[in-house]
């Protein structure tokens, strides 16, 4: 079976895209001549790839299992070409991140910056994604990079430990909590909450663990960042559970106090998640080595 990379690469655009005329415009090709290509991929695997109707292209079944591989192959084909690039003008390459919110907001931008300007001619799409799109993205090669934090199970990755956080209780000063020297959650749920919006690793985690205790949180507004929600607490306006990693940053300008959590959830392993590290190229590993040593 001989497969055209350029057939293969034209079918992940039309997939992307939902769309055969969206996924030429995006190949430089003519309708018919993507059609074409699509219909010569369909021929090698003996298997239909998409159902067509006026309102687009879908994948089939089948199709949906080819995009895993395509991804994958053409991820490669990328790699190969971003390791001999580096022999004629300098390490390049392109390095597409998945990352809970944490990472994304407080650890990544620093740690980014340094890794940008160590390497000018490497370009990063990073993407806050929650933990179960975090491992899919990698599996099915769709994230060269994925960062997660809790535990991780999944098959056919390496997850490689890098830091530890602990979520703490944040509260304004002089509140009846602050002099406490640890809280459990349930006893942090009689007050309002400032949380982070619906749709964040944070979000599912709190929703998950007050279920789990069978209780409600008054979230009185969630907001899309660390700093606004403890602007919010400082006023007064109520409490919240943020990483200490975040705390410590804004505990530097702002009136805020913190006491731990005292539940085994609290203490949250960060990982890397990669499929092959050894089969990376050298710019997504040395990303990782300046990650663990960070």
């Amino acid at each position: 079976m001989h497969f055209d990379l350029s057939d293969i690469r034209v079918f992940i655009h039309v997939a992307e895209s939902s769309s055969v005329t969206k996924g030429a415009r995006r190949a430089s090709l003519s309708t018919a001549a993507t059609s074409a290509r699509i219909k010569a991929l369909e021929g090698q695997l003996g298997a239909r790839l998409f159902y067509r109707d006026s309102r687009g292209a879908t994948l089939t079944p089948a199709g949906d299992k080819f995009l895993k591989h395509a991804r994958v192959i053409m991820r490669q084909v990328d790699y190969v070409k971003s390791e001999f690039a580096e022999y004629g003008s300098g390490q390049f390459g392109h390095i597409r991140i998945f990352a809970n919110t944490t990472a994304v907001t407080e650890h990544l931008p620093e740690i980014l910056a340094r890794f940008l300007v160590e390497h000018p001619a490497v370009t990063v799409d990073l993407q806050e994604r929650l933990s179960r799109e975090i491992v899919r993205g990698v599996l099915d090669g769709s994230a060269d990079l994925g960062l997660i934090a809790g535990p991780v199970e999944a098959q056919g990755l390496e997850i490689i430990h890098y830091s530890t956080d602990l979520m703490l209780l944040a509260l304004p000063e002089g509140h009846e909590l602050a002099q406490r020297s640890s809280v459990t959650l349930a006893e942090t749920l009689d007050y309002p909450h400032i949380g982070y919006r619906e749709g964040s690793t944070l979000f599912d985690l709190m929703t998950s663990q007050v279920a789990e205790l069978g209780l409600t949180m008054s979230m009185r507004v969630q907001l899309s960042s660390y700093e606004a929600i403890c602007r919010m607490i400082e006023s007064g306006v109520g409490i919240g559970v943020i990483p200490e990693s975040a705390a410590a940053r804004h505990r530097r300008t702002m009136r805020l106090v913190t006491v731990p959590l005292s539940e085994p959830w609290a203490i949250r392993e960060r990982s890397l998640l990669v499929r092959e590290l050894e089969g990376m190229p050298g710019c997504v590993r040395d990303l990782v080595d300046m990650l663990k040593t960070a």
